[in-house]
């Protein structure tokens, strides 16, 4: 999982046995270990009103998504969902979780396990 956060926007991309994984578990994980502490970022389940909802407690960022968009989405052909957070300071944080496609440029990273891209033929 992909984890790209910029101001007040985060967002987590999935491969697929990831996206597998988080529909068949309700929860996907990883960790960026910084020695004596480390930054957990995290997708789960929940049952809620929005689609998507974050948290960011003791080093760990959550975002939550419903409970039945996450069982369904392995399944579908939905790419992702996005959702405009309200905090409860009332602030706004743009959240958006995709399945992540095979770049379309050279990149260094392992790509076989991504999603087919779109745009690869016309």
């Amino acid at each position: 999982m992909k984890l790209r956060i910029k101001g007040n926007s985060i967002r987590l991309r999935l491969t697929k046995s990831e996206v597998h994984q988080f529909s068949e578990t309700g929860v996907f994980e990883e960790k960026t270990s910084f020695g004596n502490t480390a930054l957990v970022y995290r997708l789960q389940s929940a049952e809620g009103p929005d689609k998507l909802s974050a948290s960011f407690e003791n080093n760990v960022v959550t975002v939550f998504m419903d409970k039945q968009l996450a069982s369904a989405w392995f399944a579908s052909e939905d790419i992702g969902y996005k959702h405009i957070f309200k905090t409860s300071d009332d602030n706004e944080i743009f959240l958006l979780v995709e399945k992540d496609f095979v770049c379309l440029d050279e990149t260094f990273e392992d790509q076989s396990d991504n999603y087919a891209n779109p745009n690869a033929s016309c």
